[in-house]
C-alpha cells in the first residue's frame, strides 16, 4: 500500500470517528499535503525510512486552532493504536521533526498534526492570503512549492476552504504561463550552440555537460507545455516520465546523452527542440514556424528560438506582463535549494530582479 492510501484509511478509520466524538462542533479540513514522496505517488520501500506512515494533517481556523489544537493533539496520543494496517503509528523523524510553531502542532508519538490554513499557506508561499496575487507573487513561487501545496489528497474539507486555496494555486494564470514559456525558450537559446562549439574546440566533457543542462531545459519546457508543475530534482525525471509529451521527447534526450560525438549530440537536441515546437503548435500555444538549421555560418544545429520567444511574448494579453524583460520566474533564474525552499527569499529575489 502506498502512503497516500494508508493515510486516507488512517483518517477514515481512526481520526475521523475520534474527532466526531471529541470535537463534533469544530469544523475542519483533513489532508495530506506538503512534504513526502507519497504525495506524488513515488514512495517505495526506501521511502519508509523517514516521515512515512499513517499521517494526517487537520486544518483549523485560527481561533479554533488556538482553542483546541494542543488539547486534541494530546488527547489523540491517548487513543491512537500502536500500529495501523501493519505500520507503526509513531513518527519516523529523519530528517523532519513533527510540526511545531504558532500555526502547527504535532507529536513524535503519532502522525496526526494540526495546522492553521494561514500557516500552511505561508510555509509554501510566504503569503497568508491569496487575495490580490500579483504577477511578481506568481513569478516568486517555485513550481516545487506550488506542487507540494496542490498535490497529495484532501480527505475532508468543511466549508471548502482548503480546496479553494488549492484551486487558486492549481496552475499559473495564462499570461504568467506564456511568459515562463518565452523565458524557457530563451534559456535554450543561450546555450544551444555551445554543445557544438565546446565539442569542436576539443572539450567533449564540457559539451556533454551543456547537453545535459539543455536536456533539463527541454524537460522543464515539457512540464510547461503540459501545464504541470515540475517537482524538485529527486522526482524531476520520474514526474517527467508521466507526461504525455515525454514519449515524444525521451528518445531524443536519451540519444543526446548517449552520443559520443558532438555533432550527433547537437542533432539529437535539435530534434527535441523541434518536437517541443511541434507540440506547442499542435496545441495552439503561441504557435510559430520552427526552423532547424546551422547556427549562422557555424556548423552547430539549432532552432529559431528568437521566433519562439517573440511568439510567446506576443500572445500575452496583460501589457504589464508583456513589457517585462524576458528573464524568468525564480526557478528559471536559480536552482539553489536553500533559495527555492525559502518562500520569503524567493519573493524578495524576484522583486529585486524586476526592480526599476
Amino acid at each position: 500500500m502506498q502512503g497516500i492510501d494508508l493515510s486516507r484509511r488512517f483518517y477514515g478509520d481512526i481520526v475521523a470517528p475520534w474527532l466526531l466524538r471529541v470535537a463534533p462542533d469544530v469544523p475542519h479540513s483533513a489532508a495530506l499535503i506538503g512534504y513526502g514522496s507519497e504525495l506524488l505517488g513515488f514512495d517505495d520501500e526506501t521511502s519508509k525510512d523517514h516521515n512515512w506512515g499513517p499521517r494526517v494533517h487537520i486544518y483549523l481556523g485560527e481561533d479554533d486552532f488556538k482553542a483546541h489544537a494542543s488539547r486534541l493533539l494530546a488527547d489523540f496520543g491517548e487513543v491512537v493504536p500502536e500500529t495501523f494496517l501493519g505500520e507503526p503509528a509513531g513518527w519516523r523523524s529523519r530528517p523532519h521533526p513533527a510540526a511545531s510553531g504558532p500555526d502547527a502542532v504535532g507529536a513524535m508519538e503519532h502522525g496526526l498534526e494540526f495546522h492553521t490554513f494561514e500557516g500552511r499557506l505561508e510555509a509554501h508561499t510566504g503569503l497568508r492570503s491569496l487575495e490580490n496575487l500579483t504577477t511578481l507573487d506568481w513569478l516568486g513561487l517555485p513550481e516545487q512549492s506550488l506542487l507540494a501545496f496542490t498535490a497529495g489528497a484532501v480527505f475532508r474539507d468543511d466549508g471548502g476552504r482548503l480546496e479553494a486555496l488549492r484551486k487558486t494555486l492549481a496552475y499559473f494564470p495564462r499570461d504568467v504561463w506564456l511568459y515562463k514559456i518565452a523565458c524557457q525558450w530563451l534559456r535554450i537559446a543561450e546555450e544551444q550552440a555551445f554543445v557544438g562549439r565546446a565539442g569542436q574546440a576539443g572539450d567533449d566533457l564540457g559539451s556533454r555537460i551543456i547537453a545535459a543542462r539543455l536536456c533539463r531545459d527541454v524537460m522543464s519546457m515539457g512540464f510547461l507545455l503540459e501545464r504541470r508543475y515540475a517537482p524538485y530534482p529527486k522526482w524531476f525525471g520520474s514526474g517527467f516520465s508521466r507526461l504525455p509529451i515525454a514519449t515524444v521527447l525521451t528518445p531524443h534526450l536519451e540519444a543526446a546523452l548517449r552520443a559520443e560525438a558532438w555533432q550527433e549530440r547537437g542533432e539529437a537536441l535539435a530534434a527535441a527542440y523541434l518536437a517541443l515546437a511541434q507540440w506547442q503548435n499542435a496545441h495552439d500555444i503561441a504557435p510559430f514556424e520552427p526552423v532547424v538549421g546551422p547556427y549562422f555560418d557555424r556548423p552547430f544545429t539549432t532552432i529559431n528560438t528568437d521566433d519562439a520567444v517573440a511568439s510567446a511574448m506576443a500572445a500575452i494579453v496583460d501589457p504589464a506582463i508583456a513589457a517585462l524583460p524576458v528573464v524568468g520566474a525564480v526557478d528559471q533564474v536559480s536552482d539553489l535549494t536553500p533559495l527555492l525552499t525559502n518562500p520569503g527569499k524567493t519573493r524578495a529575489i524576484i522583486r529585486q530582479l524586476f526592480a526599476e
